[in-house]
């Protein structure tokens, strides 16, 4: 996924392996989940969700809660088929059942028209590295 967005294999080899050992805990904790899916056994596409903590908020003024969606990715060869969608079908219904009505992701430029069209819009978020 990285990868395609332009990042070399090289400079992704430290992310990878900090990745694998934030990710252990929390898929054994329930922290993170998510879905793959796949095609004569071999993982075709996936999505992975976490509920965070999140105080009241205009966007959801009861909810001490939010769905964050990442790592959404489709390999270049099955896109157009859907599967991104229903991913994210099975993230809102996930949600939707844990209670939870408000949901947030950052997106490529790729993703875009996608989650456009699932109803999803552009918030006012802000980033920056301190090191």
């Amino acid at each position: 996924m990285f990868a395609e967005s332009g990042r070399t294999r090289e400079a992704l080899r430290p992310m990878t392996a900090a990745f694998a050992q934030w990710l252990a805990p929390r898929l054994g904790d329930g922290s993170y989940f998510g879905w793959m899916l796949e095609e004569a056994g071999v993982v075709i596409a996936g999505l992975g969700m976490m509920i965070i903590d999140w105080p009241p908020h205009p966007s959801h003024p009861v909810d001490h809660q939010r769905a964050y969606i990442l790592n959404v990715f489709v390999e270049p060869e099955h896109r157009g088929k859907g599967l991104a969608k229903r991913l994210m079908a099975l993230a809102e219904e996930r949600a939707r059942e844990l209670g939870i009505g408000y949901a947030i992701l950052h997106s490529t430029k790729q993703g875009r028209p996608l989650y456009e069209g699932l109803g999803w819009g552009p918030t006012s978020e802000m980033a920056i590295r301190w090191e």
